[in-house]
């Protein structure tokens, strides 16, 4: 992928090349440990405290998806200039979804770094939701970025008010795409991806997309011809009970 072939690019390689600027020599605790037999061998975990050297692609995805560290912040900033990049291609290979990338960097407690740090990884993410809106060679779809984003954060409310500011047609056909990729969950009253971290308010985050979906993402549907089949069914989202499920639209979804 050709970072500088796009407006939204620039900004995209300029954030990467700022993590491997900020976070370069990190390594993790020189006492951190972890269980040979769930993470990896000693000599694996000698890697993680020798600073810039490139990880097997299998030990990283191991290493960020890790629950037990010690200090887990110490080790995302030391995998973060190789993750970050894998992340953008499309390569991390979670077991279930991207809000497992998300669930890392909240786990390190990013947003209570010091705040060179912080605003590096807070430029990362907004830059690389950003070019999943506009660029059409973006490789990870925009929901999911989204997801990774919420998880990352805590919170809906930046990322959806970015969508806002990005009205071209490429960004109302991420909308549809990912209002068709969430509606089966959100009808059945449930957030479109698994909550991983015990601070972040479920409830909270799905009643925020609703009301952004039923408001200004049901107008953009709509000025933008998407099919209205779908369009009912984000209408749907603003009835309850029987209501919903008795309206002729509804799809006859089966939870």
């Amino acid at each position: 992928m050709n970072l500088a072939d796009h407006p939204s690019r620039h900004r995209l390689s300029a954030a990467l090349d700022d993590l491997n600027v900020t976070f370069r020599g990190m390594t993790a605790h020189k006492d951190e440990n972890n269980c040979e037999c769930h993470w990896g061998s000693a000599q694996e975990l000698a890697l993680l405290k020798t600073p810039d050297v490139g990880l097997e692609p299998d030990l990283l995805r191991r290493t960020w998806t890790a629950i037990d560290w010690t200090d887990h912040a110490a080790v995302l900033k030391r995998v973060l200039p190789q993750f970050a990049p894998v992340l953008v291609a499309g390569r991390a290979d979670p077991l279930f979804g991207l809000e497992e990338a998300g669930y890392s960097f909240a786990r390190g407690r990013w947003q209570q770094w010091p705040d060179d740090h912080a605003a590096s990884v807070r430029e990362f993410l907004h830059a690389w939701w950003e070019h999943s809106l506009t660029d059409p060679d973006a490789v990870v779809p925009a929901h999911q970025v989204f997801v990774l984003c919420a998880e990352a954060s805590g919170t809906v409310g930046p990322w959806l008010a970015e969508w806002e500011k990005q009205t071209g047609n490429l960004s109302d056909l991420r909308l549809a795409e990912a209002a068709a990729e969430w509606e089966y969950e959100l009808l059945g009253d449930s957030l479109p991806w698994h909550i991983g971290w015990y601070e972040h308010n479920e409830e909270e985050m799905r009643a925020e997309l609703v009301a952004w979906l039923l408001g200004h993402a049901a107008m953009r549907l709509h000025a933008s011809s998407a099919p209205a089949e779908l369009q009912h069914r984000i209408r749907l989202l603003g009835l309850t009970g029987e209501d919903r499920y008795t309206d002729p639209y509804w799809p006859g979804h089966r939870y």
